[in-house]
């Protein structure tokens, strides 16, 4: 049989990671995605659960330290057992800051699987020591500190879709970097070095995506040195990622507030790349933050992922 008519291999993602980092929002995003997904299944199981899923519709399985029978070298061991030709398995890992995982915890009244009797940071450190090999294991690591459930299920579905087109999918975001970095980002670029329409008193109230707005930027000579060079690069760095079998990337823009010079610079990069026919998504991390920040306003924060299974 030729490598072209070979049938597609059975697709397997096994998804662990820190009790409380998003295991269950994960698995309910793929099963919509048209995955079958099943939790805590003892890893004496998982050989044949795999084995019986051939042909079937993709699987995805989560396991953690509540599984039955769990260990890291065990459960390591198993998956390098199962992984070579015959299987598209991934192994996705999904982490937390420990002070927001003892939050969770402490707000939902949960016990942590493994405090028993002792604090949740007691159980959350005894669990990030038996689980932290299967990081380095990991196809995948998603740190949902920072990341509402859309963001996860968009990440998922940028990875693993199983309807996507051929070619990388590219998500395109601004952000404000008094807000710290996007934790997803796979490439970041600095545009605070730009005029800034923040100090122009009718410029202020607006955004990026106002024509005044980026007629102004324009006006900056080093905007269209930095944006020429910009996609000349990703134009070139793009081929290299796919052919490393890259399927999803993130890519960063960031000034002082998130809302003017980042703004219409990741809305002109991701305008360029449709015109490339790459598959695009944009969103604008910190915009409406900005926009309440300057009227002066508190802003209460998008909720993050709480997934306390």
């Amino acid at each position: 049989m030729s490598q072209d008519c070979r049938p597609a291999r059975p697709r397997v993602l096994v998804v662990t990671g820190m009790s409380g980092a998003g295991r269950s929002t994960a698995l309910k995003s793929l099963e919509d995605m048209g995955y079958d997904a099943v939790d805590n299944l003892p890893l004496s199981l998982l050989p044949s659960l795999i084995n019986a899923q051939a042909g079937r519709a993709p699987l995805a399985v989560g396991v953690d330290v509540r599984s039955r029978d769990f260990g890291a070298p065990a459960l390591a061991e198993a998956l390098d057992r199962l992984a070579g030709d015959e299987i598209d398995l991934k192994v996705i890992f999904l982490d937390c800051a420990d002070e927001l995982l003892e939050r969770r915890y402490t707000e939902t009244r949960r016990p942590h699987p493994l405090a028993l009797e002792r604090p949740v940071a007691d159980g959350i450190r005894l669990e990030r020591q038996r689980i932290w090999p299967l990081r380095g294991r990991a196809d995948l690591v998603i740190d949902s500190s920072a990341l509402t459930p859309s963001d996860l299920r968009r990440m998922l579905r940028g990875h693993f879709a199983l309807d996507a087109e051929p070619g990388i999918a590219i998500f395109v975001t601004s952000f404000a970097y008094r807000h710290g970095l996007p934790r997803d980002a796979d490439l970041v670029f600095d545009v605070r070095f730009l005029r800034n329409p923040h100090y122009v008193d009718e410029l202020r109230p607006r955004d990026g995506r106002d024509p005044d707005v980026g007629a102004y930027i324009e006006q900056d000579a080093n905007f269209h040195r930095f944006f020429d060079r910009l996609c000349s690069w990703v134009e070139d760095v793009l081929p290299c990622y796919e052919r490393e079998g890259r399927t999803y990337l993130t890519i960063a823009i960031g000034c002082t507030g998130g809302r003017h010079r980042s703004v219409f610079s990741a809305e002109r990069l991701a305008a360029w790349l449709r015109r490339k026919a790459r598959r695009v998504a944009l969103a604008h991390r910190d915009i409406d933050r900005a926009s309440e920040t300057a009227a002066g306003l508190a802003r209460t924060p998008a909720q993050p992922v709480r997934d306390i299974a």
